[in-house]
C-alpha cells in the first residue's frame, strides 16, 4: 500500500535552463520596444524600493541595526533569518519556495532575486544591499553586488554524522552578523522546545515506532537515502528516535539507492517518504511488483511528508519535527 497524502503541480519554469533567451526585433515598426521595455524595468525596479522600507519595520532590533538590510540567495539563511524576526529584503526563487521550503512564510515585501544560482543582475544592482549572506554555493556570483561585504554560513554535517552544534553554531554566526546575538539564542531555545514538544505527540501517536529510514524518490526505481550527515540525524536524534541508514552518505547528506535496497532494512523500521512525488511517478511505485512485495502499508511501516528544505538550517530542523508529529504513519509498528 502506498500512501497518497500529497499531490503537487509541477512548474516548467523551476526546471528550466538559467540562461534565457533574449529575442531582439528587427522590424522597424518595433523600433520603440526596447526603450518601452527599459523604461517598465525601470519603473518595476524603482517600486521595489518600497517594500524594502516595509521589511525594515518588520526585523526585529535596535534602530542601528534595522538598517542592514540582508540579502541571502540560500535558503536555509533566508528562512533562518525569517524564522529568528530578522528577514532579508530579498532572496531567490521565491515562486517555488512554498514547495520547497514552506515554513516559516516570508513576507510578502520579501524580493525575488530570479534564480538563486544566477541572480538578476538589474535588479541587484537596484537594491540597497548592505550585507550578503550565502555559501561557497553561490559565491560565484558575489560579484554582482559590486563592494557589498560577504560573509559564508553553511549549515552542513562537519563529519561523518550530523550534529545540534553543527545547526546552532552557524545560526549564532547569523545572530552576530546582524549584531543581535540575543534573537539567535532566543530561537535556538524556543527550537529546542518546539521540537520537545512534537517529539512528545509523535510519542503518544506513535509509541512503537522507534526507528526511521528517510527517502526521496527521483523516478519509481531510484531514490535518495538521507543518512546520517544530514539534518534527520540531529532532528531524530532531539526526538528520542533512531535514523536507519545504507550506507555512508555524500557531501549532502545522502546515498543512491533502487527500491529492492529497501528490502534491507530491517521490518520495524519505518519508511519515511519526502514529496514532492509527482503523479507519474507515484502510480509506478504503487504498481511495481518489488514495492508490493516490500509490503509497505501492511506488513512494515510507512509515511509521506510534506516537503521540507533538506539543505536548509534550524528553521528546517523544526519544521521537519513538526512534520513528524502529524505525519499518517501505516502499517508494521504503526498499526
Amino acid at each position: 500500500m502506498f500512501p497518497a497524502l500529497y499531490k503537487y503541480q509541477f512548474s516548467q519554469t523551476a526546471i528550466k535552463s538559467f540562461i534565457k533567451p533574449f529575442i531582439t526585433p528587427t522590424i522597424s515598426k518595433y523600433k520603440w520596444l526596447p526603450l518601452i521595455a527599459s523604461l517598465t524595468l525601470t519603473t518595476v525596479l524603482t517600486a521595489c524600493h518600497q517594500p524594502v522600507a516595509v521589511q525594515k519595520d518588520a526585523q526585529v532590533g535596535n534602530a542601528d541595526n534595522a538598517n542592514i538590510n540582508i540579502v541571502s540567495p540560500d535558503w536555509g539563511n533566508a528562512a533562518t533569518l525569517t524564522a529568528m524576526g530578522y528577514p532579508p529584503i530579498a532572496t531567490g526563487d521565491i515562486r517555488v519556495w512554498d514547495r520547497w521550503v514552506g515554513t516559516p512564510k516570508l513576507p510578502t515585501s520579501t524580493i525575488d532575486l530570479g534564480i538563486r544560482y544566477q541572480p538578476n543582475a538589474e535588479l541587484v544592482a537596484q537594491l540597497p544591499v548592505d550585507l550578503v549572506v550565502d555559501n561557497f554555493f553561490y559565491e560565484h556570483a558575489r560579484n554582482l553586488y559590486g563592494d557589498v561585504p560577504s560573509e559564508s554560513v553553511m549549515f552542513a554535517a562537519k563529519g561523518d554524522t550530523a550534529t545540534w552544534s553543527d545547526y546552532t553554531e552557524p545560526t549564532r554566526k547569523l545572530g552576530k552578523l546582524i549584531d543581535e546575538p540575543a534573537l539567535a539564542e532566543n530561537y535556538i531555545a524556543k527550537s529546542q522546545k518546539d521540537i520537545k514538544l512534537a517529539s512528545e505527540r509523535l510519542q503518544q501517536r506513535y509509541p512503537k515506532v522507534k526507528k526511521f529510514a528517510v527517502v526521496q524518490f527521483a523516478d519509481a526505481n531510484n531514490m535518495r537515502m538521507y543518512v546520517k550527515n544530514s539534518l534527520f540525524q540531529p532532528v531524530l536524534s532531539q526526538m528520542g528516535k533512531e535514523l536507519d541508514v545504507l550506507g555512508k552518505g555524500n557531501q549532502w547528506g545522502f546515498v543512491p539507492i533502487r527500491m529492492g535496497d529497501l528490502a534491507q532494512l530491517d521490518n520495524e523500521t519505518c519508511l519515511l517518504i519526502i514529496d514532492p512525488l509527482s503523479p507519474i511517478t507515484r502510480a509506478e511505485i504503487k504498481d511495481s511488483l518489488v514495492w508490493q512485495r516490500l509490503g509497505y502499508g501492511d506488513e512494515r511501516c510507512v509515511g509521506e511528508l510534506p516537503p521540507i528544505w533538506i539543505y536548509g538550517g534550524m528553521s528546517s530542523l523544526v519544521g521537519l519535527a513538526n512534520n513528524l508529529s502529524t505525519v499518517t504513519l501505516k502499517g508494521g509498528a504503526a498499526s
